[in-house]
């Protein structure tokens, strides 16, 4: 069972807990554009799910009924510990090879992008992942974990892992020797030297220390969170791609034939020699670190909510209930994705009035055409509705009428 979906609101409540008491202290962990990347990645994530979980799924159903030793008995207890022991050791070497070899990393550096770190961080998810990360799981179904008990402690590994993302959370004695704490996962977001690529558990964090990957936080070193070579945009689409490009430009331009095959699976530090032009190097440097901020207008950052509100209600009213067909979940997920993609250029501090304009256009034909199938007209509606209302809102926000809106070059 995925205990996922139940835990989601729960999720949303411990944000604005957290939000607050942020606030209330003096000591706030969330902006608003950083936060709203967050959540549409982690939308995006769940949405594609949906999509990709196929392949995944038929390769488990073969193993499992096929090709396993036995079947463990899924009313023990024995069974659902030893399974959520052993997901969380394959779910370490799964994370450590992610920030290890780059074709991996271009999956998962989604979710260490953010350079806030707090709840919203830890649904910032990869579109992406589930193309790979299946594959490191096959082995629980060879050895007889029962697919419904590993779905269910793969959801409460996921579920452990949330909470550990937040600034608010001070050490816990004991408790960090053994178990991923806010403390240790800090670490693990940070990009300071000392901490890179450490921390890789998900649960435990015993896997850190039995291989070598353990840090703790340095109490006179704070984190710096994000990624070496800065996105410097709120762009979903690019967070998502930036380093798949990066492989295929490798592949493509190296000279070298070593180096083209050797690209998608060399480490995450390597750079081709053979490049025409030699890759720009690492200036990371902790003294100068500057969070990407650009600053805009109040009425874009409540534009931009309004979008994520509505693209949470089409989540969870008609894509996450199963309402659309395949094809229909296509479209609406691209839809979803590109009005994501134009939100990010109200939050880069970028002219969005045409690509607004070409988003809404295609908004009221689609809300059209579906008006027409009897299935369809609730979404229909609701889409018309929403089409209806970015229009009107339309003259407010654009950059022209907002001179406060300040553009900083990317």
């Amino acid at each position: 069972m995925d205990y996922i979906n139940y835990a989601v609101p729960f999720f949303l409540v411990a944000l604005l807990v957290e939000l607050i008491y942020g606030i209330v202290i003096n000591k706030n962990t969330y902006r608003l554009n950083d936060a709203i990347s967050n959540l549409f990645m982690g939308t995006l994530r769940t949405a594609n799910k949906l999509i990709i979980i196929g392949a995944a799924g038929y390769v488990f159903y073969l193993a499992e009924t096929h090709f396993a030793l036995w079947r463990m008995d899924a009313s023990s207890p024995l069974t659902w510990i030893f399974a959520f022991i052993i997901y969380d050791f394959f779910y370490y070497w799964f994370h450590r090879i992610s920030h290890e070899r780059q074709i991996f990393w271009a999956s998962h550096v989604a979710h260490h992008q953010s350079e806030d770190y707090n709840l919203s961080t830890a649904l910032r998810q990869t579109g992406t992942g589930e193309f790979v990360s299946w594959v490191f799981y096959i082995p629980m179904f060879l050895i007889g974990v029962p697919s419904y008990v590993f779905i269910s402690v793969a959801s409460i590994n996921l579920i452990y892992q949330f909470w550990v993302h937040s600034e608010h959370i001070p050490k816990l004695g004991w408790f960090e020797n053994y178990f991923v704490t806010a403390s240790n996962h800090r670490v693990h977001h940070a990009q300071n030297e000392q901490y890179i690529d450490k921390n890789y558990g998900g649960v435990f964090i015993i896997w850190d220390r039995m291989f070598g990957t353990h840090k703790v936080e340095d109490d006179n070193e704070a984190c710096i969170y994000g990624i070496r070579g800065t996105l410097n945009t709120f762009d979903p689409i690019w967070a998502n791609m930036h380093i798949y490009v990066k492989i295929i430009k490798e592949m493509w331009l190296s000279k070298s034939w070593k180096d083209k095959l050797y690209a998608p699976f060399a480490r995450t530090s390597w750079n081709s020699k053979s490049l025409p032009k030699p890759a720009e190097k690492d200036n990371f440097n902790p003294e100068t670190f500057k969070k990407y901020d650009p600053v805009i207008s109040k009425t874009h950052k409540i534009y931009a909510l309004f979008q994520y509100i509505f693209i949470t209600y089409i989540f969870l009213s008609f894509i996450q209930t199963g309402y659309l067909n395949n094809a229909q979940l296509w479209i609406t997920i691209s839809l979803m994705t590109f009005t994501m993609y134009c939100v990010s250029r109200w939050l880069d501090g970028k002219e969005g009035l045409k690509f607004e304009i070409g988003r809404l256009a295609l908004l009221l034909a689609i809300s059209s055409y579906t008006y027409l199938q009897t299935p369809l007209l609730e979404i229909s509606i609701s889409v018309l509705g929403y089409a209806i209302i970015n229009i009107f809102l339309l003259p407010f926000i654009n950059n022209n009428q907002f001179p406060e809106l300040q553009k900083r070059p990317l």
